[in-house]
């Protein structure tokens, strides 16, 4: 037998096993070592220095970035590396605005966490510092850059898990800070919204923008009645805000809502199954009907946004069905002023969410009858934790409440949305009928769970062949993308979701890192699937009564009217552009489009070459050269506008072929027609 590799941490004999890094192996040993801006699932940035170690023979060295080989010596806890640990998070401490008390991330920053943990108790340092206004622009996030140690979490998190890079730093030395592009707020960018950068934020530089006090204004306005919904990942993260998980969490948390106010208490997952019913029904219809395939789902706002915003192209490919929180809230909206005897207007629905992005969701246009939101407000689950805490319920206490029917009733298939794979493995119980019955059928859905950031599947039914992509981060949903766009994938059916573990990962859920916490809740979802006595959405008798009496056929005219939507191209970043070169009447405009789609197609380095060609050559000032935001061109960048001309999949010559022609006279400025207010 060969003999196993070893090395000795803090005199314990540790196997290597295929770890990454010393930090890996430490952890292995049962040492949790502190960390600050080490994510497993990011790459290494070895920017706090909290995890040195003293490596014999080599001195310090951080565990984060050290490969880990045979015969090492590791100590990590002799006094020089306990006092310089303290040093850096002093330091860390000096870095920013970290007042605990009234910071929204006090109780989860993990800054604060680890001065308790290290004993600082006072931070000596200070850091001469310019108060920085707090980015309140998106109807998600709140950004406060005077909280920020620049970590980086949130940039490797937003570029390398979900491809969207609107964060970046920017500056040098001590003016470096993280901002979008240009000092640009969040709503001007083209965040898609979905909160990753909050949840691994280790502080409050970004946290969830709360809609709290607006919910308690409902809740105490006797002219109102207000209705909640719970999606199905708030039950299996919300016990962890209470140290809890007994499977009693959803019957408390009716409860704690009763108690707080709310008048009826519904499921979700009611309008998950009415989603499945639909998206299956649309699926088919377009497979006989030869309609536009891969069909991809729409459940997922941040999924959605992008899409609009990079692929408008792929818009007649996603299924027009509503999310179920918007299917909730226009069918809430139409039936419960009737049976409830209360005006539209005085009706509110509020939705109990995973997801940040849901909220930029329920505030879409049309979602809407003449101006009245069909969900008027969203909560996350750490906002509904702290309206339950600031209540001073006792949540442990609180005996298990039923849901308020018909609205609170579902099947199985509407719970396991709340996960990856959930809404392609409930689509399939809907068409291929309960796979779970067979052993072929527990294989074939094992291949749709799973934690994988994609995962394809075939299923051969009867009469045809189904292949079916899941795909989770939406870095792998635009590769996925790419793939299909170059002919290299064919696909019928994709579920994306934006956030990793779909749902249950959603920026708004308790703050807690690790692919481990994910696994516990889809594992929770699992188990009440389990126990649940219906699994199919066609066997929940109460939504085959709401299709007898108010919808009719899927995918019918009501159903459409009430259950539907479509979707437009959504322009990104608003504002006139950055203006790089001397502006006149005379002179030739050029625009280079640096948004995130031309960006990833060398924009930016077509920028510099623009700059460097037309900035230092004779005639320079003839030319007003600009970095603009959309050019509506994403399939084609990099995408340059030259006295109004549009050139897709510019070049440098290119470029510089249109100015010589602009000169000379043969291109006259062409007027660009009025930009769309961006969304």
């Amino acid at each position: 037998m060969k003999p196993q590799s070893t090395l000795t941490v803090d005199g314990q004999v540790v196997i290597l096993a295929g770890e990454r890094n010393l930090l890996e192996v430490i952890r292995k040993a049962h040492i949790d070592l502190p960390t600050f801006c080490y994510h497993s699932e990011l790459s290494i940035y070895g920017a706090c220095r909290l995890c040195m170690v003293d490596v014999e023979g080599r001195g310090l060295q951080a565990a984060c970035s050290t490969l880990p080989e045979p015969g090492l010596i590791v100590r990590t806890q002799t006094g020089p590396i306990r006092e310089l640990r303290k040093v850096n998070l002093e330091l860390l401490l000096a870095s920013g605005h970290h007042d605990c008390p009234t910071c929204g991330k006090s109780g989860t920053c993990k800054l604060q966490s680890l001065a308790t943990r290290l004993g600082v108790t006072q931070a000596p340092y200070t850091a001469p510092r310019v108060e920085q206004p707090l980015d309140q622009s998106s109807p998600s996030l709140v950004r406060d850059p005077n909280k920020c140690v620049l970590c980086g979490d949130c940039v490797r998190f937003c570029s390398e898990i979900q491809g969207i890079g609107v964060l970046e730093f920017t500056h040098r030395g001590s003016k470096v800070t993280v901002a979008p592009a240009f000092n640009k707020s969040l709503a001007d960018v083209d965040c898609v919204l979905c909160g990753q950068c909050a949840a691994v934020c280790p502080t409050g530089a970004i946290t969830v923008k709360s809609d709290v006090e607006r919910v308690y204004a409902a809740l105490q306005d006797p002219a109102k009645t207000v209705v909640v919904q719970v999606a199905p990942a708030v039950r299996a993260a919300l016990g962890e805000a209470f140290g809890l998980d007994d499977g009693l969490v959803m019957g408390r948390m009716v409860a704690a809502l009763r108690r707080l106010g709310f008048q009826k208490i519904y499921d979700t997952a009611f309008a998950a199954d009415l989603t499945v019913i639909e998206e299956a029904t649309e699926f088919l219809k377009r497979a006989e009907g030869g309609g536009p395939l891969p069909l991809f789902t729409s459940c997922c706002p941040a999924w959605v946004k992008l899409a609009e915003q990079d692929f408008p192209e792929l818009l007649p490919h996603l299924s027009s069905c509503r999310s179920p929180q918007q299917m909730f809230g226009s069918l809430a909206k139409d039936v419960l002023p009737g049976d409830l005897g209360v005006a539209r207007e005085n009706l509110v629905v509020v939705a109990i969410m995973p997801c940040t992005a849901k909220k930029f969701e329920a505030r879409r246009a049309e979602f809407a009858v003449n101006g009245n939101p069909d969900v008027d407000f969203v909560l996350t689950t750490q906002e509904l934790a702290a309206m339950i805490q600031d209540s001073g319920l006792a949540f442990a206490e609180l005996a298990p409440e039923s849901l308020d029917l018909p609205f609170g009733f579902k099947t199985g298939a509407g719970l396991i949305f709340g996960h990856s794979g959930g809404v392609s493995e409930a689509v399939l119980r809907y068409v291929a009928g309960d796979l779970g019955a067979t052993a072929a059928g527990q294989e074939l859905l094992q291949e749709v769970r799973g934690e994988n950031g994609r995962k394809e599947v075939t299923v051969t039914l009867p009469d045809r062949t189904l292949r079916l992509a899941v795909v989770q981060g939406l870095a792998n949903a635009r590769a996925l993308v790419a793939e299909i766009r170059a002919g290299q994938a064919d696909f019928d059916f994709i579920e994306v979701m934006a956030c990793p573990g779909g749902c249950i990962g959603g920026g708004g859920q308790p703050v807690a890192a690790g692919a481990g916490v994910r696994r516990r809740r889809a594992t929770a979802l699992r188990h009440l699937d389990t126990a649940a006595d219906l699994h199919r959405p066609q066997e929940n008798h109460f939504l085959q009564q709401t299709y007898a009496q108010r919808l009719g056929q899927p995918n019918g005219p009501v159903a459409h009217r009430l259950l539907h939507t479509r979707y437009a191209s959504r322009r990104r970043i608003q504002g006139e552009g950055i203006q790089l070169s001397g502006a006149g009447a005379a002179r030739i405009p050029v625009s280079v489009c640096v948004g995130t789609a031309c960006y990833l197609r060398g924009s930016q380095d077509l920028l510099k070459r623009v700059m460097d060609r037309l900035g230092t050559e004779d005639g320079a000032e003839q030319v007003d050269i600009r970095a603009t935001f959309c050019s509506e061109g994403c399939d084609r960048g990099p995408t340059v506008k030259v006295n109004g001309h549009t050139l897709h999949h510019a070049t440098l010559d290119g470029v510089l072929d249109l100015v010589a022609a602009a000169r000379a006279g043969s291109l006259p400025p062409q007027e660009e027609p009025p930009c769309a207010a961006s969304h």
